[in-house]
């Protein structure tokens, strides 16, 4: 079975947007699989990319490695590139997390957000176990500047912020594999806002919560940053929840 036209006709569309030319055909082929268009299974050769995709062979072959290394082709000698399912996917790869973003938002915000709510209190308490002063330091700072900015209405401003506070949180508890979610919830801010989801000023409480992390954080006393931190996750669920209902799951 062979890509279809169709496919190629979206690839060739993505293909002409922003940035660079493996970075277009990147993210079109990338688009087309979680989308479906290329359909699992289906069998494409590189000679048929460089013509959907009007490029050459050499960029063909830069952006089938990069797939190839998440999980989502597999060269077959003498037949060509077999499209895998998303079992074989590297899920919390950010371009796979940036691509089911814009294909399908509202469960992607689901799936990555009710992982937010399991992981991100955990990650909080450690970090009061373990982070050091300038870390800690470094939390606090960012809180401040999610308050700034939330109160003076720069959703620019309070993005960068927040996704820089939870970063730090994640990275300062010394667990390599939380640290490692860091981009994912920047994805997953970033998506929220895109989304629209994201109020220009936001509510007081959420922004507190912050703080009480923040001070929690610096004051090494786990529970407490736990708790604040699941108060945030929590408060970002329902606000999004409208969003994914009716929505069918996985599997």
């Amino acid at each position: 079975m062979t890509g279809s036209t169709e496919a190629g006709k979206t690839g060739r569309l993505s293909a002409a947007g922003t940035g660079n030319l493996h970075e277009n055909v990147l993210n079109a082929i990338g688009t087309d699989i979680v989308s479906g268009a290329l359909e699992t299974g289906a069998v494409i050769r590189a000679e048929e990319l460089r013509t959907r995709y009007e490029v050459s062979l050499s960029v063909v072959r830069e952006v089938v490695r990069v797939l190839e290394s998440l999980g989502m082709v597999r060269p077959v000698r003498r037949l060509g590139l077999v499209i895998l399912a998303m079992e074989d996917w590297t899920i919390l790869d950010p371009l796979v997390v940036r691509w089911r973003m814009a294909v399908s938002p509202a469960r992607m915000l689901r799936s990555l957000t009710e992982l937010r709510v399991a992981i991100e209190p955990e990650a909080a308490g450690l970090a009061a176990a373990h982070a050091r002063p300038d870390q800690a330091e470094e939390i606090m700072g960012l809180a401040a500047r999610m308050r700034t900015a939330g109160r003076n209405g720069d959703v620019e401003a309070f993005l960068a912020a927040d996704a820089a506070f939870h970063r730090a949180v994640l990275i300062s508890g010394g667990n390599e594999l939380f640290a490692s979610f860091d981009t994912v919830v920047a994805e997953i801010l970033t998506g929220r806002t895109e989304a629209g989801l994201m109020p220009r000023f936001p509510h007081p409480d959420a922004l507190q919560w912050h703080f009480d992390v923040a001070d929690a954080i610096g004051g090494q006393e786990r529970d407490r940053a736990r708790e604040a931190m699941a108060k945030i996750v929590a408060r970002a669920y329902n606000e999004m929840a409208p969003v994914w209902e009716g929505e069918l799951r996985e599997g």
